[in-house]
């Protein structure tokens, strides 16, 4: 015997996807500023960067593991380290395009994805930011292969989704403002730390330096590259974050 579908479950599901794709009012200028200011809080002073710099190291390492997935690659692991590095394994062509985006596409990463976030809160949907966020982080976590970067993947998704879930609109707000705003300002200290370490002659194996071996363009311009994303987005998403 057929049994009927429970039509109060349609509807709570419609009532769900409604939300998160939906939009949401736009907080005020003072509170868009508050979290600015609490962003840079977070990635200015020395100390507290070496505790915020590990929620860089997810961006950045998720980056690579999505592009070596998009580009054809066999994503092997992940893993997160206390010292916030962070090391990214996959598998496939050592040459070619699909590895040359995926050595790119790390210090790109974190302002490429405050860039996107904030092209999110400009149209007003925050319920879905802070759903796309701990949809990322949930799949970055099936691919940790350390108890550190599990432990470091977990906390950070589980603040997104108690924020999404138990959370008014003010709430939600403030957080999905102040990570996007922390993606475009953190991600441009990594790429002037790594300057300042290959001027030194350290980091010899860099992704900039990786990259300059695949491509046989300097590893200068390279960090040249890495700047322009990371300022530019910063310019872009600032601009898109404030209402100008």
């Amino acid at each position: 015997m057929a049994v009927p579908a429970d039509p109060s479950s349609d509807v709570l599901s419609a009532d769900v996807l409604s939300e998160i794709l939906g939009t949401q009012p736009s907080p005020d200028l003072w509170l868009v500023v508050v979290t600015a200011l609490a962003a840079l809080a977070a990635t200015a002073p020395r100390p507290l960067w070496l505790l915020s710099r590990n929620a860089v190291t997810i961006a950045h390492e998720g980056g690579h593991g999505l592009v070596a997935l998009l580009t054809g690659r066999r994503l092997q692991g992940i893993r997160l380290h206390s010292d916030t590095s962070g090391l990214t394994v996959s598998r496939g062509k050592p040459t070619g395009l699909g590895m040359i985006l995926t050595a790119a596409a790390g210090y790109t990463a974190p302002s490429l994805l405050g860039l996107g976030g904030a092209a999110l809160l400009a149209t007003g949907r925050i319920t879905l930011l802070l759903w796309v966020a701990t949809a990322l982080l949930l799949a970055m976590l099936l691919m940790i292969r350390n108890v550190y970067g599990a432990l470091t993947v977990i906390l950070t998704g589980g603040a997104f989704l108690l924020v999404s879930w138990l959370t008014g609109p003010q709430v939600q707000a403030g957080f999905a403002y102040t990570a996007v705003w922390f993606l475009l300002l953190g991600g441009v200290r990594p790429v002037f730390e790594l300057q300042a370490r290959r001027r030194h002659g350290e980091a010899a194996d860099s992704d900039a330096d990786q990259l300059a071996r695949l491509t046989n363009v300097p590893a200068a311009l390279w960090l040249f590259l890495f700047h322009a994303v990371s300022l530019c987005s910063l310019i872009g998403g600032g601009r898109w974050l404030l209402g100008l």
